[in-house]
């Protein structure tokens, strides 16, 4: 039964057979082709595009962001560090204000000590010369009587 079966096979053309369907199954992969362009591959290929532009445009707009995220933050880093020195330079000028504040006022109090210890040095001084005028004066009555008693005697 092989080898009849065989015959028949290898009678009608052996491996190639040109007839109608090799025409009909070129049309078919002609046909496949062009409607797997039309419902497959055009959809997908369309898909993949949408896909590439909008990783295109995020990375972009990602990018942007990122450097205007630096620039305001280079900006705010410049800010913070021109705050800083402001505050720094407040603060000196501030001390500064104090310290000679502070230099005038000792030097007030030092006059006002000073004019004090004078003025006090002065009212003593006056009081000194009275007492002195004073003792001087009774000195010179105690020795009028002293002496008037001596000669009286």
């Amino acid at each position: 039964m092989f080898l009849v079966l065989s015959e028949t096979l290898e009678g009608s053309g052996g491996l190639f057979d040109i007839n109608a369907t090799l025409p009909l199954m070129a049309l078919q992969v002609v046909l496949l082709t062009f409607l797997l362009n039309i419902f497959f591959y055009s959809p997908v290929t369309d898909v993949l595009d949408k896909r590439d532009a909008y990783i295109s445009d995020s990375l972009t707009s990602a990018t942007s962001m990122l450097d205007k995220a630096e620039l305001l933050s280079s900006e705010y880093e410049e800010r913070l560090v021109s705050a800083r020195q402001e505050a720094q330079d407040i603060l000196t000028s501030s001390k500064d204000e104090a310290q000679n504040t502070v230099r005038l006022e000792v030097e007030q109090a030092q006059k006002d000590t000073q004019k004090l210890i004078d003025e006090s040095t002065k009212q003593l001084n006056i009081q000194k010369d009275l007492a002195l005028r004073t003792l001087q004066d009774q000195v010179d009555v105690l020795s009028e009587q002293l002496k008037a008693k001596i000669l009286a005697a």
